[in-house]
Parts: structure tokens; C-alpha cells; sequence
């Protein structure tokens, strides 16, 4: 069996400019590329058949094929060092919060190889319990407590050697919490015979040593494993055997007096929380690196609820939380490589990779020339919630997703790639192995639901949007959310309208802010979605294409994020829900989120505001009074997620409500920010405030704002070839959105 994954190194480019594909092929000697425009997406018997366009480029070609692994899981590394390899004696210690003990062994912290069984390492055995490991080569010792350690539950672990008597002690004590759990301290001794030998080995965390890869990696040749699930705060090594009570003094936040020569690193976690740095505050300064992005801003072991963010008191958040299924960028090497061509349009296009029955799509798109336009029309691709929703497994892995989908679970080929390759990762909609959230998302990896073919969710379904903008014939410009997070209104400035997708629910401070900056220097948005300006995000300072997301206090969430940590850590800023920070997506487009369903779309009733004079040129050659009861999702434009008006939250009292939503079913249910108090009425079947609602209304110097307040809409545009009142209406907005005629204020009252 034939089988293809692939992923870009960047997901946007420019005319002269290069973008690499990274592939990986098995059953198969070569494969073939394919550069095409993307024109609709394989949408099924109520859309138009599947198109797209070739590129002519020497890229087109058959490659060698190969097989890329991807070494997933985080952890910490510090480079070897003679004061670490040297070492006859030693003190491993740190305060750990395990998460799946007996899960099978796991590394702490220490300088152990386990394929070539040497060094010392303090680790997890196969039950949970504390264990140390010495080794030279030849020879292993094993000392171990015996007494699993409790999942979610601080302890002091430490392991002392002394390389004189060869004697070795161990520490598993329980930190003292609010609880009523009794579990005792354990304190074991015995000998070694075994001196151990780590020269040249690294220092970890959360991994052993093994080896060196195969192929270079992201991270150089290193490989590990033993990768341990949990917290790790205040790690510290020493030089010689410590007493306990030496022990207890090398936890605190400082160097005691007297041990000074004693200390080979004492490892601050607190500090450069935002950052990968794993900074060591002794003299000798030993710092190491996060590797696969493990999540900081997290709590510690002495974290006492009075600090909610961990600005205020970083002492408090001096944990980094690993996980075996971490993953920042799998690493592979560039297989071939595709440089624009200098007059090529902007748009959505594909790297198209077939061998045998595999075939694989590896979108991008092409922004215009630099400091040039070629359009009024901006198209501004979701690309931050791609991002986050990559490689999402919770729709196959939770058991409610039947209930919220109101049938019984079906699997596609997307899923069963994922089942096929864990290895891939995870999004911010899944669960670690060990339970917690998932707050950090990478595109530097292969992406199976980012493609035109299978599952329509965001880009399948931006791609109706893509196919209606083509046929619109005004020409349109690309531009991604991360041009817009770091240019701002100026990515915006030159155009007369802006496009959103059908899901832009993720953004960032600084994109919220260029929109609303656009539409009050006169710009235009049409917002061709649902559940859109949801949630906020921070883009990582210096690694491309990495988001983080907090889910904190409310919202429709998959997790929620643990008590104390609602801050990113990569900028400090709170996070959850923009409409708990006074930025309800209703203020910028008219409309918020407030249901979901999935069984089925319905349609749109035009109301009586679409016979207002201000939303005639809306409904010129439309006579329609059902809207939308048609489309190739789900059979209806209104549907899959909506949003409705709400003048309360912040939609604009001037604005026009032209149409709205009805006949949903009971599987719509208010979002959860709505209910206060639970109740048996929150369906669309019992409760008027289920449905969506099409929105238009004016902004100043001349600008506008359309939503159309659902994501099945774009499914409907290309019905009947797009000779349907939904297409008929919505180019209808984009014309004279297009039109640089300012539009009249509306009138006063």
C-alpha cells in the first residue's frame, strides 16, 4: 500500500519567491508533483465536480521517493558538558507532578543512555515509582522506592550517590495540599557497585539519551525517548551526596550559604517563561532548551492560588508540563522546491503529490507582488484557525461527539490517517495522552484535514469561497492572517473590501485591531462566516506558524485550562473568549456566535429591514423570501455554526438585521457564555434565540460591514452553477463593496 505525507515550509509566498515541500513516501519508488491552482473544493453530488488548475513549472517532475520520520514528544536538553560528565558523585532533585505513572518508565532528569546504558538517570520505572539508574557500559544499577507516585501530585523527588562509600539514597516525599491524602514519605538506601560514566551525554528532562538519529532533525541528531508526562519545577544537580537537609536548602530560589562549590546547576524554570531558554542561575551557567514546545506558564509546586497571572509572581509558575505527544516541527528535509513565478495570480494553490492510488494536497497560497495590488478585493485566508484545528482528532476520539452531532459517528479517510500516524500530533481541539489540553499548534508538520478533498470544515469550505470569488470576475488578492498580525492596517489599507472565510474564530490582538482600524478609515468586511472572532490567540515572537490558545472561563471548548493558567505564555496576555475582553465579536461584525448544530443546515427568512433603502443594492434582481435552502453542506446556508445579532454585546444600533435563520433543531443549543443558569429551554426548538442573522451596516468615512452570521453559507454560493439568490445577493454586496463610492452615515435615530 502506497502512502503519501508532505507538508510546506511556508504557507505563503510571494511572485519570485520559494516554497519548499517536505515529503515523505512509502510503497512507492518515486512520486509525482504537481504545482495547481485551486479553483473549489470535492464537495460532494451538490457541488460543482472538483477543479483545479496546472502550473506550468519545472517543479512538475517525478521525485525519488523516501521515507521522513518524525521524532515527536518534548523534553529539555542541556548540551554536554565536562562538569556534567565528569561527575563521581552527584544529587539529582526537583519537585515533579507526575500525570500517568505506571504508564511504563519515564525519565526525570539526569545524564542516563539507554542504549548504551551509562550515565545516571532519576526516573519513573514501570509501575510509577521513583527509580535512579547508574551505569557505566557494562554494569547497571537500579535502585527504585517501590511506592507508585500519585497522578496530579506534587513531590520532592531526589537521589543522592556517593562515589566513596557508594552509597545512594532516595527521596520520594509528597508536598503537603489542601487535600486529605495521608501518603507517607519514602526514604530508601543502598549500595552500588557500579560508578557511572556520562561523559559526553547530555542533560535531559523529561527523556533519556539514545543515540544519535538516523538523519539530521530539527534539533540536530539527538534521539531520545522515556519521554515523561507531567511537571518538572526547580530541577538542581550537585556534585557530591547531599543530606536532607542539604537537599531542602538547594530547593529554595537561591544558593544557601555553604553550598556554593557544592552546586553543578540549579535550573530556574521561572525564568524565560517565554521563551524555550531552561535557564540555570548558578555560576556555571548550564542553561538548556525546550525541545517539541512543552507548555510553560503553568503552575508550580508552591503555587498558591492568590496569582492568577504568572507575570505577577513567576516564582509561582516555575513548572514546565512535557508531554510524549508534543510536537513543534517534524524536522524533514526540503525533497523539492517551487520558486513563483513572476506572473502568477494570487490565490489558492496546491502542491498535488500522487504514486500509485496515494494522493496527497499540500495547499498555499500566493499573496500579490510586493507593495502591489492586483485587486480591490482582499481575500483574507483563516490561516491562524487552520492552524489550530491541524491534525484535530476529537472528532473520532470523544465520545460526545454522536450527541452534539445528533447521529451516529462515521470515519473517513481523514481519520483514518490519523489513526494510522500518531505520530503527526495534535490540535488545540484534542487531549494530551495524559488528559491535559493541548495549548500550542504548529503547521511545520503534515496536515491531513488542511486539503481541498474529504472532510468540508475550513479550508475545504473556504474553498467554496475561493470558487464564488473566482466566478465573481472582480480578481482578488490573498492575504493570510499572519500578514495581517504583523503588518496591521496596512495589509489592509490598499484594498476597498475584505473577505473573511468561513471560520475565522482565532485572532490576535493585533488582528482585531487592523480590522477595526480598516473600518474606520472607510474599508469594507464581509464576514462569510460563523463563530468568527471567538477566541483569542498569541502568535509565537520568534517561531514561525506557532500559535498558543488558552481556554479559559467559558466558551464552546473541547478543555479547559487548568485553574491559574489563563495567561499565554508567550505574551503574558489573557486568553479565552474575546467577548470576556470587552471585544465581542458583535462590535466589529455585527453578529456573535451563539449555536451549533450538525445534523442538518436550514435557510434564511429576508425580514422587513430588506426593504430599508440602505440594503436595496443587496437585494437588486432578488425576489426570494426563503433564502438558502439549498447548498452542498448539510443542504441549507444557515447552519453548522451561527452567529445572531445582539445589540446588547455590541452589535451597532444602526445595523440592519435583512435576514435571519429559523427551523433549526434540537441539536442547536446555546452556547454556554448565554446560560447563566442551566435550563431545559436552550435548544432552537424552545428557545428564539437560536438562529443566525444576516447583518449589514454602515461604519464611518464611508465604510461598511455584511455577515452573514453562519458557515454553511458558503456551501450554497455555487448552487445551480451560482444561479441562486445567495450568490445573487452576495455578489451584489461584493460590487458595491468594491465600488470606491463612500456609503452615506445612516440617518440619526
Amino acid at each position: 500500500m502506497t502512502g503519501i505525507l508532505a507538508y510546506s515550509d511556508v504557507n505563503a509566498v510571494r511572485p519570485g519567491e520559494t516554497v519548499g515541500f517536505m515529503v515523505s513516501c512509502t510503497g512507492a519508488e518515486t512520486y509525482k508533483a504537481e504545482i495547481v491552482r485551486l479553483i473549489n473544493p470535492e464537495g460532494g453530488p451538490a457541488a460543482n465536480p472538483f477543479r483545479y488548475d496546472p502550473v506550468a513549472t519545472p517543479a512538475n517532475r517525478a521525485y525519488p521517493a523516501r521515507v521522513q520520520t518524525i521524532d515527536i514528544g518534548s523534553y529539555g536538553v542541556v548540551e554536554a558538558h565536562p562538569l556534567i560528565g565528569g561527575l563521581a558523585g552527584q544529587t539529582l532533585q526537583a519537585m515533579v507532578w507526575p500525570t500517568t505513572p505506571g504508564s511504563g518508565r519515564q525519565a526525570l532528569l539526569g545524564a542516563w543512555s539507554e542504549t548504551e546504558k551509562r550515565g545516571f538517570g532519576l526516573m519513573l520505572d514501570e509501575t510509577g515509582a521513583l527509580e535512579l539508574r547508574l551505569g557505566n557500559g557494562r554494569e547497571v544499577a537500579r535502585f527504585a522506592t517501590g511506592v507508585k507516585l500519585a497522578a496530579r501530585r506534587w513531590y520532592l523527588v531526589a537521589a543522592s550517590y556517593d562515589a566513596a562509600t557508594g552509597q545512594v539514597v532516595l527521596y520520594q516525599e509528597p508536598l503537603a495540599t489542601k487535600s486529605f491524602d495521608a501518603e507517607a514519605p519514602v526514604r530508601i538506601e543502598a549500595k552500588s557497585g557500579v560508578r557511572p560514566d556520562a561523559a559526553g551525554l547530555p542533560f535531559l528532562f523529561a527523556a533519556w539519551h539514545c543515540g544519535s538519529a538516523g538523519h539530521p532533525t530539527a534539533y540536530g541528531t539527538l534521539r531520545v525517548g522515556g519521554h515523561f508526562n507531567g511537571r518538572i519545577d526547580r530541577p538542581r544537580l550537585a556534585r557530591r551526596a547531599l543530606d536532607r537537609a542539604g537537599i531542602a536548602d538547594l530547593a529554595g530560589g537561591a544558593i544557601p550559604t555553604g553550598l556554593e562549590t557544592a552546586v553543578v546547576a540549579l535550573w530556574d524554570f521561572a525564568r524565560d517563561i517565554g521563551s524555550e531558554t531552561l535557564r540555570d542561575v548558578s555560576a556555571n551557567r548550564l542553561d538548556g532548551e525546550t525541545v517539541n514546545l512543552p507548555a510553560r506558564a503553568v503552575t508550580g509546586h508552591n503555587w498558591t492560588g492568590a496569582v492568577m497571572n504568572w507575570r505577577d509572581d513567576p516564582d509561582q509558575y516555575g513548572a514546565v508540563h512535557f508531554h510524549d505527544d508534543d510536537l513543534y516541527d517534524a524536522g524533514w528535509q526540503v525533497d523539492f522546491a517551487f520558486q513563483v513565478p513572476a506572473d502568477l495570480r494570487s490565490g489558492c494553490y496546491a502542491a498535488r503529490l500522487t504514486a500509485n492510488e496515494a494522493v496527497f494536497f499540500v495547499p498555499f497560497f500566493v499573496r500579490p507582488p510586493k507593495g502591489r495590488t492586483t485587486s480591490r478585493v482582499a481575500y483574507l485566508a483563516s490561516t491562524a484557525t487552520y492552524t489550530v484545528y491541524l491534525n484535530n482528532r476529537g472528532r473520532f476520539g470523544s465520545l460526545a461527539t454522536e450527541l452534539y452531532h445528533g447521529r451516529m459517528l462515521f470515519m473517513d479517510a481523514v481519520d483514518m490517517l490519523f489513526l494510522e500516524h500518531p505520530e503527526l500530533g495534535l490540535s488545540t481541539y484534542d487531549r494530551h495522552s495524559d488528559g491535559s489540553g493541548v495549548c500550542y499548534a504548529s503547521r511545520l508538520r503534515p496536515a491531513n484535514n488542511l486539503r481541498p478533498t474529504g472532510r468540508l470544515w475550513n479550508f475545504g469550505c473556504d474553498m467554496f469561497l475561493i470558487e464564488w470569488l473566482e466566478w465573481a470576475g472582480l480578481g482578488f488578492d490573498v492575504l493570510t492572517d499572519e500578514d495581517l498580525h504583523e503588518q496591521g492596517l496596512d495589509a489592509l489599507r490598499p484594498y476597498s473590501v475584505v473577505v473573511t472565510g468561513s471560520h475565522p474564530e482565532y485572532d490576535s490582538i493585533e488582528m482585531l485591531d487592523a480590522l477595526d482600524a480598516y473600518l474606520r478609515q472607510g474599508g469594507r468586511l464581509m464576514y462569510m462566516g460563523g463563530n468568527g472572532f471567538y477566541w483569542r490567540i498569541a502568535w509565537h515572537p520568534t517561531k514561525p506558524g506557532v500559535i498558543e490558545v488558552r481556554r479559559a472561563e467559558g466558551g464552546v471548548r473541547a478543555w479547559g485550562a487548568e485553574p491559574g493558567e489563563y495567561y499565554h505564555s508567550f505574551t503574558g496576555e489573557y486568553g479565552g473568549l474575546w467577548r470576556r475582553q470587552g471585544r465581542a465579536p458583535n462590535r466589529l461584525a455585527g453578529v456573535g456566535f451563539i449555536s451549533q448544530g450538525f445534523d442538518h443546515c436550514s435557510y434564511y427568512r429576508r425580514l422587513p429591514a430588506s426593504e430599508d433603502p440602505r440594503a436595496r443594492f443587496i437585494f437588486a434582481g432578488v425576489g426570494d423570501e426563503i433564502l438558502g435552502d439549498f447548498g452542498a453542506l448539510q443542504g441549507g446556508a444557515a447552519g453548522l455554526e451561527i452567529d445572531s445579532a445582539d445589540p446588547a454585546i455590541g452589535t451597532p444600533p444602526h445595523a440592519l438585521i435583512v435576514a435571519r435563520s429559523e427551523n433549526h433543531s434540537n441539536t442547536y443549543e446555546l452556547v454556554p457564555e448565554e446560560v447563566c443558569i442551566p435550563h431545559g429551554a436552550s435548544n432552537a426548538v424552545m428557545n428564539r434565540q437560536v438562529h443566525a442573522d444576516m447583518v449589514f451596516f454602515e461604519t464611518p468615512n464611508g465604510g461598511a460591514v455584511f455577515s452573514t452570521g453562519s458557515i454553511a453559507y458558503a456551501g450554497a454560493l455555487g448552487h445551480r452553477n451560482f444561479d441562486n439568490s445567495i450568490a445573487r445577493l452576495t455578489t451584489n454586496v461584493l460590487r458595491r463593496f468594491a465600488d470606491p463610492a463612500p456609503f452615506p452615515p445612516p440617518p440619526k435615530g
